[in-house]
């Protein structure tokens, strides 16, 4: 049987490709193990999975000053030694990763043990972390064309994000049954995000007045944000988190608006959701939103709205012509070349076990 290792964590975007990928990587034969923070977000989403979790020092490298800084790097070189063990009792083929800063100490030990690595750049441009790992790696695959420009071309492999399977097989019956909706008015489903997001959040509740003229409104609205004021007003359901039943409220969904972290609009994608991006803004991020957004919105599969030009009537606006226009949307996305990310990166898996094999 063939040995993979699987990396990255922080967020969930670290975390949810790579639990896409584990089905067929199973079916292709291979032995799974999971290499993430001692207490990240990743150790809960994988351990429920029943795969094999083990757990590194990790620290965050910044770009602006912070105490920390003097601290971390001492946390990252612990998870290298640390990994860098892990890899010599797990004995992997290959390691993927799908980013964030634990994954660096664990593809610069896997280098050291001249294990291929893959790695997987989501935005458009790479981040630090990925940055620190692209010269260790075998291949780098990414989602956006235009992120190829910041990568060498013989690792670059234009893959799209792998996708969970079961968001295909949502029901748009069972969607509108869970949040006691009928299909007399078109659906508005709004992703603040795992951790929510305040000034979209805001700005749906502002525009409610308006909006409950036309639609019917899921909003999931981030752990600890439920709004009790807002809580028996008709055609208007909060969710603070939601996991399996996601699958569902999209189905049901006509337009959707969401931040643009590249796995949720990645997901929009594949389902061909007519949707709106409130990216985070660049005070608050590295601007990587930002690029996902404006790079979606020049392809046709998505309506921009930048945070600081949010009001109630831009917001109202926007939804309308979404949804006046969504057939349009629905075509741009379905004229995408569809790329199968999970095959080609299993692919890669095996290429470089076989490469490795030869020398």
């Amino acid at each position: 049987m063939k040995k993979i290792v699987l990396t990255g964590g922080g967020t969930a975007g670290h975390v949810t490709p790579n639990i896409a990928l584990m089905p067929a990587l199973k079916q292709a034969g291979y032995e799974i193990s999971y290499i993430g923070s001692y207490d990240g977000i990743e150790r809960k989403l994988i351990e429920e999975l029943g795969i094999p979790y083990y757990g590194i020092s990790s620290g965050k490298l910044r770009r602006y000053f912070d105490l920390k800084n003097f601290s971390d790097p001492f946390k990252v070189l612990k998870g290298y030694f640390e990994a860098k063990k892990l890899l010599k009792k797990l004995k992997p083929d290959v390691i993927f990763s799908k980013g964030g800063f634990v994954a660096v100490p664990v593809v610069l030990a896997a280098k050291s043990r001249k294990i291929p690595a893959i790695i997987h750049e989501s935005d458009m441009t790479p981040g630090l972390a990925n940055k620190l790992c692209i010269p260790s790696a075998y291949k780098i695959c990414h989602n956006f064309p235009e992120t190829a420009e910041h990568l060498p071309s013989e690792k670059a492999v234009l893959s799209g994000s792998p996708i969970r399977q079961e968001l295909f097989k949502g029901s748009k019956e069972a969607g509108l049954k869970r949040c006691g909706f009928d299909a007399s008015h078109p659906v508005l489903l709004v992703i603040g995000g795992s951790l929510g997001a305040a000034a979209v959040n805001e700005a749906v509740r502002q525009a409610l007045p308006e909006l409950l003229k036309t639609y019917q409104i899921i909003h999931i609205c981030g752990k600890g944000k439920i709004d009790p004021t807002y809580r028996q007003t008709p055609g208007y359901i909060q969710f603070d988190y939601v996991k399996d039943e996601l699958r569902d409220l999209l189905a049901a969904a006509d337009v959707v608006i969401s931040r643009a972290g590249s796995n949720a609009i990645c997901e929009l994608l594949a389902l061909h959701k007519p949707n709106i991006l409130i990216p985070l803004p660049a005070k608050a991020s590295r601007g990587d939103q930002l690029l996902n957004a404006a790079s979606f919105k020049k392809q046709g599969f998505s309506y921009l709205l930048e945070e600081e030009n949010v009001t109630t009537e831009s917001l109202c606006q926007a939804v309308h012509d979404v949804y006046k226009h969504r057939q349009t949307y629905i075509e741009a996305m379905e004229k995408q070349t569809s790329k199968d990310a999970i095959d080609i990166i299993v692919g890669l898996c095996n290429e470089a076990i076989a490469q490795m094999k030869q020398r």
